[in-house]
């Protein structure tokens, strides 16, 4: 079996095109990635000799990146804040922002209570690091897309045994599946992108990444303006709902929080570059 540098540069040779020189800082993070090893090893290890079985996998990757696969869906997964998922074309590759989501619920609950809905759960990351990091007594994960809830499914492995009875999986639109229940948090990063803005799209997103998951009628709006009534409508009073937005719709998302009219404070959240990428409100008390 090839030492690493070796297979390094077979790798950097290989993800090569016309034009393009061999990169080998892309085949050290594919090699990082790929075994599951901190991104500095490749370089700190050299001499050292894979296994065929990680040889091989980490070779097959490689063609999967050249034949234009984002990186997460060639290595099979994604970081997701303490959590490592499986990721393929069935599901968003979890983002960095919408860690901050994470971050927005544990700290408006205090690190949880009662039972949190994530809507448009994908690969579960949303839920899943909910139900690592905070003590909600029930996170139910809700998708419209069967391929994407047998994503979040086979995540669950990615947290602590413990706390895994705690999470549900459901099927169905938006929160039909949990119709005559009442919850703490409803919690979604749904699709807001219009249809219209398609070629505005990074080419690696719009050519790999679910559609479904992506796109909204009603200029991005549409999903988020029906989910706003049914929220309302299972939320205990005081709940929180905890949305990611587009920053060029936060306006829109915000009035149309507010204009449901059983929400009060409702608010836009900064991300880490200053933009308005989340929308919050409280059910009201009456």
């Amino acid at each position: 079996m090839p030492e690493v540098a070796e297979l390094l540069d077979q790798i950097a040779s290989l993800l090569a095109g016309p034009g393009v020189p061999p990169s080998r800082s892309v085949a050290i993070d594919l090699v990082a990635r790929v075994l599951d090893r901190p991104a500095f090893w490749p370089r700190a290890n050299l001499q050292a000799r894979l296994t065929e079985a990680e040889t091989e996998a980490v070779r097959a990757a490689a063609e999967r990146l050249r034949a234009g696969m984002p990186m997460q869906y060639a290595v099979g997964k994604a970081a997701f804040r303490h959590l490592t998922l499986h990721v393929d074309r069935r599901v968003l590759i979890p983002r960095p922002e919408t860690e901050l989501l994470v971050d927005l619920v544990l700290a408006a609950q205090r690190g949880g209570r009662g039972t949190v809905v994530d809507v448009g759960t994908g690969s579960g990351a949303i839920a899943l690091a909910l139900a690592a990091e905070g003590a909600f007594d029930r996170v139910i994960a809700v998708d419209v897309s069967p391929d994407a809830l047998a994503v979040a499914r086979a995540n669950l492995v990615a947290i602590p045994e413990d706390r895994r009875a705690r999470v549900e999986f459901r099927e169905g639109s938006l929160l039909a599946p949990i119709a005559g229940e009442k919850v703490e948090v409803v919690v979604s990063n749904p699709p807001y992108i219009s249809p219209a803005e398609a070629r505005e799209l990074p080419a690696l997103v719009h050519a790999w990444e679910p559609h479904l998951a992506l796109f909204a009628e009603d200029d991005g709006m549409a999903v988020i303006r029906a989910l706003v009534p049914e929220a309302a409508s299972v939320l205990v009073p005081g709940g929180l709902l905890a949305l990611e937005v587009d920053s060029r719709r936060a306006d829109l998302a915000a009035a149309a929080v507010s204009a449901d009219g059983r929400f009060t404070d409702v608010e836009q959240r900064l991300d880490l570059t200053g933009r308005p990428r989340m929308v919050v409100a409280r059910r009201k008390e009456q």
